[in-house]
């Protein structure tokens, strides 16, 4: 049986931080090799997204509606994409991205913290031990 290597982030703001396992995909990888970074919040609706300085391809399993927690690569503006709850043109409860974004990994815990984090405030993420 093959075992996928994850990586673990930390993402941290002023008011929390949250990490996230991240799967073993092209844009992880490439994500990975930027990190530490540390960027400034921008906030859509109940998704938090920020510049990564990584520019990637969009892989073929990208996807617009996704899970709350879900932590996204949009290839469209080179940032990571933390959706929490419904954005401006989701339907209904949906977590509804603005255009299909690269998948990269669930967040650990309660996706929700991520409601504490302002627009304009500074982000760092960085590589943790598992």
């Amino acid at each position: 049986m093959q075992t996928q290597t994850s990586l673990h982030i930390l993402i941290s703001w002023p008011a929390g931080h949250l990490t996230a396992v991240l799967d073993d995909t092209p844009t992880a990888q490439a994500l990975a090799k930027a990190l530490p970074l540390a960027s400034t919040a921008h906030t859509w609706g109940e998704e938090v997204y920020f510049d990564t300085g990584v520019s990637v391809s969009r892989e073929t399993d990208a996807r617009q509606v996704v899970e709350p927690g879900t932590v996204a690569f949009w290839t469209d503006g080179d940032a990571l994409a933390l959706p929490y709850g419904p954005t401006p043109i989701s339907r209904g409860d949906e977590c509804r991205l603005a255009s299909p974004c690269n998948v990269l990994g669930r967040i650990d815990g309660d996706p929700r913290l991520l409601s504490t984090v302002r627009d304009g405030d500074p982000v760092r993420v960085e590589l943790v031990d598992a």
